[in-house]
């Protein structure tokens, strides 16, 4: 026979019973090792509350969010609690209340909000935006909704070397008036001398 302290108590379905495994200390422990790894390597952590959506519907966002490199986890808060302060971020711990689902983004800080905002438009669904963590900066919920309209990498990127261009063709176009002035005057000169 199993050793039955090890075991939740038992459960009658029918005529057959049955003994149900307690999570062992290794599972928390493995999970909560799991959860502070991807704390850390994680540049956006977003936090929101999942009640009222089916676990089909869930399956449809991670699948949404897994196409972007974004992965959306359902947590248990006390493991949570304990990953944010092993990952050094104890103020976290104040936005894990509730049923809490993360979805950590790995490259573009902004993709993960985005892709939830989506499919909230999409679908119509309540997915509760709670908090999140922006490379080791806790956000309030509208700080992340904040970040979901900020543009993608690339475009930021664009907009910087365009507004680093702007004053050094500013300067050359400045720096090239004199010279087409002086040209000017020298060609009129010579027009004058030719004509005389």
């Amino acid at each position: 026979m199993k050793d039955v302290g090890s075991f939740l108590p038992r459960v009658v379905m029918g005529r057959e019973d049955f003994y149900l495994p307690r999570a062992r200390k290794e599972q928390k422990a493995e999970q909560v090792e799991l959860l502070t790894e991807k704390l850390k390597k994680a540049k956006v952590a977003v936090l929101t509350d999942y009640r009222g959506l089916k676990v089909s519907q869930i399956q449809e966002l991670r699948g949404k969010l897994r196409g972007a490199d974004v992965e959306y986890r359902v947590v248990k808060n006390t493991l949570a609690r304990r990953a944010a302060e092993a990952a050094g971020h104890p103020a976290l711990k104040e936005e894990l209340k509730g049923p809490v689902a993360i979805a950590f983004g790995y490259d573009d800080l902004s993709i993960a909000s985005k892709l939830i905002n989506e499919f909230v438009r999409s679908t119509r669904l309540k997915v509760e935006v709670i908090g999140g963590l922006v490379e080791g900066r806790v956000f309030s919920p509208d700080q992340v909704k904040q970040l979901a309209d900020l543009p993608s990498r690339e475009v930021l990127i664009a907009q910087l070397m365009g507004t680093l261009q702007s004053p050094v063709a500013q300067l050359v176009g400045i720096m090239q008036t004199p010279l087409q002035q002086l040209m000017g005057v020298l060609e009129a000169y010579k027009t004058k001398l030719e004509a005389a």
